[in-house]
């Protein structure tokens, strides 16, 4: 999917990382920071932010950088953050969804929503259809939602949506990064002609601390990917920043990409129908109304756009 072409170039442009105290989010911050942007690092644990923002701001003397705090986990939270950011920045250029997790035993959240579905999918969901009437003012603008090649092999069981029956790490982990394609793409149409641009990507078999909460069964698995196989989270930063950045980028949308390339993702994130009924749930577990954004902050849509 092309949208119109427009010039970008990242210096000024405002930029909100979640997930950016570690790993891929964190190189990602540095690398845009001192290309000029204007960030924004969402963090959950307050002294990490801070020690973050700190490494941030050394890194790039000068550069605009600040923090906020959410919990995805928590609806309320992600709510307060989308308040905050639409409090404080009359515009945002860039959204980056990059806050994941991963869970050995199935948990649920406050919520009543499985865990890792709740903050992988639904977090980015959630955040981005607070802040979307934001972004759109903002045009052209982009967000980017780190998904995973996880997706490939997952399934979408609404009839068992949070796993009551057969849980595990990898398939929770699989059908949450699943979701990010299926939203990518769907959210890609709707915004046609709108100047945002919408792309997802697998960074890499990143070695990160997610995957500290795996089984014992896979840690001799970690252990080999690690030596031979896994990336660099400076690596797998560089290929978030590239969707971000790359002015080469500015009417691709819709998109995923694998090793810093545009690849077809798994067929059942290509089906479009599939995309619609996660659409649905989705609001329904966030409890957005249908075609609207909704906050204290920012007006909905326009009925019938989004």
């Amino acid at each position: 999917m092309r949208a119109p072409t427009m010039t970008w170039d990242i210096r000024g442009k405002r930029v909100l990382v979640t997930g950016a105290t570690n790993g891929i989010g964190l190189e990602a911050a540095r690398s845009l920071a001192k290309q000029g942007a204007k960030l924004v690092l969402v963090g959950r644990d307050a002294a990490k932010t801070a020690r973050c923002l700190a490494d941030v701001r050394a890194s790039a003397p000068g550069a605009d950088v600040s923090s906020l705090l959410c919990d995805f986990s928590r609806q309320k939270e992600a709510r307060r953050l989308a308040e905050e950011v639409l409090r404080r920045f009359d515009r945002l250029d860039v959204l980056v969804n990059n806050a994941g997790t991963v869970f050995k035993n199935r948990t649920l959240t406050e919520d009543g929503i499985e865990a890792t579905f709740a903050v992988n999918h639904l977090g980015y969901f959630l955040l981005t259809q607070l802040l979307l009437e934001r972004i759109i003012r903002s045009a052209p603008a982009r967000i980017v939602n780190v998904a995973s090649i996880a997706h490939r092999r997952a399934t979408m069981d609404f009839d068992d949506l949070f796993y009551e029956r057969g849980y595990s790490l990898v398939k929770a982990y699989g059908r949450s990064k699943l979701g990010n394609v299926l939203y990518t793409r769907l959210l890609a149409q709707k915004l046609a002609g709108t100047g945002v641009t919408v792309n997802s990507l697998h960074p890499g078999a990143v070695d990160t601390g997610i995957w500290s909460a795996a089984p014992a069964w896979m840690k001799p698995l970690i252990a080999i990917l690690r030596r031979f196989a896994f990336i660099s989270a400076e690596e797998g930063g560089r290929r978030i920043v590239q969707l971000v950045a790359g002015p080469e980028l500015s009417g691709t949308t819709g998109q995923y990409f694998e090793n810093g390339r545009i690849v077809d993702p798994a067929p059942r994130a290509r089906d479009d129908a599939l995309a619609r009924r996660l659409w649905q749930e989705s609001e329904r577990l966030t409890g957005l109304k249908p075609g609207a954004q909704e906050t204290d902050a920012a007006k909905p849509a326009a009925a019938g756009t989004l």
